[in-house]
């Protein structure tokens, strides 16, 4: 099984603190022979403003040396989980985690913005300190 992520344990209790029910911790994925492991599967429970809705969410935090490459090495691994997916379990919605400076750093300007379009990426933007989510990119 991989390495946890630094921050994976803030974007566990963020998804908590929001109400999801975390389901799997860690979320596997079986590719051939091998397994691969997306952090975290949760579902909102009925009661919650995204009722019944299933989610993976693979965290990262963005500390490497650099950004762009952070986020070149995270998107390959969001866009192969995701295919997976859609056929192993076509009902649930991957989101790629990301502190919310590292996306303002990154992403948060034109060219990123036309990046995150093109590649339907679903991002969800945490503070890891205070351990919160900020905001869902759809």
């Amino acid at each position: 099984m991989a390495k946890k992520d630094k921050f994976h344990d803030a974007v566990k209790c963020a998804l908590i603190n929001e109400g999801w029910t975390i389901t799997h911790d860690p979320y596997k994925i079986e590719y051939r022979r091998d397994p691969l492991y997306v952090d975290l599967g949760a579902e909102a429970p009925l009661a919650a403003e995204k009722a019944g809705r299933k989610i993976a969410v693979e965290g990262k935090s963005f500390l490497g040396r650099s950004g762009i490459t952070d986020l070149c090495a995270a998107v390959g691994q969001f866009l192969f989980y995701r295919l997976l997916m859609a056929s192993s379990d076509p009902e649930r919605t991957l989101f790629l985690a990301m502190p919310t400076e590292a996306y303002g750093e990154i992403l948060d300007e034109k060219d990123g913005q036309a990046f995150i379009e093109q590649e339907k990426l679903r991002l969800v933007l945490y503070d890891p300190v205070n351990e919160v989510l900020d905001r869902w990119i759809e």
